[in-house]
């Protein structure tokens, strides 16, 4: 009986719908008993917590034994990555020379053979010939009218010019790190090396050719990681975490740190209403600020800015590690950036709506949240 009369009720809806269909339909849809019986067992749903207390003490017994057994799974997982990162750096001996051919290449301290230049390149030398005629026709100026011509790359040239510089700047990530001053700077860097360093994590090594603005021929960044499982939280494992990043002191040579800027405030006396300006030292946005992270004392507790400033400097570095010095030359070329250019983000979209729909669809069942892999876990920057 109560079925015939919710659908004696829809229909009464339908034939009387005066625009608002979907509004009128719910409520009579609520009308039935069964839906709302549906709907407070729902609502009175416990919590998970609340579900187990409620479990006999033989069941959660057995939960606690499960839980046991799930803590040495994560002992033997973590003993897995400690294994993984021994491999990485027994196969990173086996990279090194390779990228020091890299090195002698860009920096022109040697030519590569006839042989090492075997590489189907018709595209390259269509893209080479279109930026020529390109050449011919704008003029290449520094910035202002009057400056001199900007020196035009030739058959002279030696190495690859401008190679890092031009390969962070591929990279939206690191692009949004350098300012105009880094710029100059980041020309005379020669080289970025990655030492996995034994049971500790990793060190990042940029080299750079003697330059008018610091006197290091090295600035270092380096990444503590912790492979083991916390005492504390034994469940909680989840991966490798960072622990701790080092950088590095810049020795700037005099007025050339792009790290800080001067300001200057005009101060007004309260009582005599003088006026005197104050000069001011502060940190400006820059590049080389890479080398200075936060330092944060092992038991500190941690704001949600300081955190996000944390994560996105481990995600830096282990973009650096992962991706960028192994495969250096693809994000030259901008060919590592078009992998990503290969997915249609309206299609994304789209697709993305329609689970929408059918997640409102389905009420009762609610979809799960999205399983966290390990490199995710990788990619924060947890300090403790």
């Amino acid at each position: 009986m109560a079925d015939t009369e919710a659908k004696v009720d829809v229909e009464e809806v339908d034939s009387n719908d005066d625009g608002h269909g979907d509004t009128d339909f719910s409520k009579a849809l609520m009308k039935n008993p069964e839906v709302l019986a549906a709907v407070q067992a729902h609502l009175n749903m416990p919590s998970p917590a609340e579900y187990i207390k409620s479990l006999p003490k033989s069941v959660r017994r057995r939960i606690r034994a499960l839980k046991r057994l799930q803590s040495e799974t994560n002992k033997i997982e973590s003993k897995f990555y400690e294994e993984v990162h021994e491999l990485e750096r027994k196969y990173s001996v086996q990279y090194a020379p390779f990228y020091q051919r890299r090195r002698e290449i860009v920096t022109a301290h040697t030519e590569p053979s006839d042989a090492e230049c075997e590489w189907p390149s018709d595209e390259e030398d269509e893209l080479a010939d279109e930026l020529k005629e390109k050449a011919k026709i704008e003029e290449i100026t520094e910035g202002k009218e009057g400056e001199a011509e900007a020196k035009k790359p030739d058959e002279s040239t030696k190495g690859i010019p401008e190679f890092w510089l031009t390969t962070f700047k591929n990279v939206e990530m690191l692009a949004e790190m350098i300012q105009d001053h880094d710029e100059p700077i980041l020309k005379h860097l020669q080289d970025v090396e990655l030492k996995i360093n034994e049971n500790t994590g990793f060190t990042l090594s940029f080299v750079f050719e003697p330059n008018d603005y610091f006197t290091n021929a090295v600035l270092t960044k380096e990444y503590f990681i912790r492979f083991s499982v916390e005492e504390d939280n034994p469940l909680g494992y989840e991966g490798p975490d960072i622990i701790k990043c080092k950088g590095c002191t810049i020795d700037w040579k005099k007025g050339k740190n792009v790290t800080v800027k001067v300001v200057k405030k005009v101060q007004k006396h309260k009582g005599r209403g003088t006026k005197r300006t104050v000069t001011k030292t502060v940190q400006a946005d820059s590049f080389f600020n890479f080398f200075s992270p936060p330092q944060v004392e092992d038991d500190e507790e941690l704001d949600d800015e300081m955190q996000a400033l944390l994560t996105a400097d481990f995600e830096i570095g282990h973009f650096f590690r992962e991706n960028l010095v192994p495969r250096a030359i693809l994000y030259f070329t901008g060919e590592a950036l078009d992998e990503d250019d290969d997915y249609d983000p309206e299609g994304e979209e789209e697709e993305n709506e329609g689970e929408e729909e059918e997640e409102e669809d389905d009420d009762e069942h609610p979809a799960l949240p999205a399983h966290k892999g390990h490199k995710g876990k990788q990619e924060e920057c947890k300090q403790q």
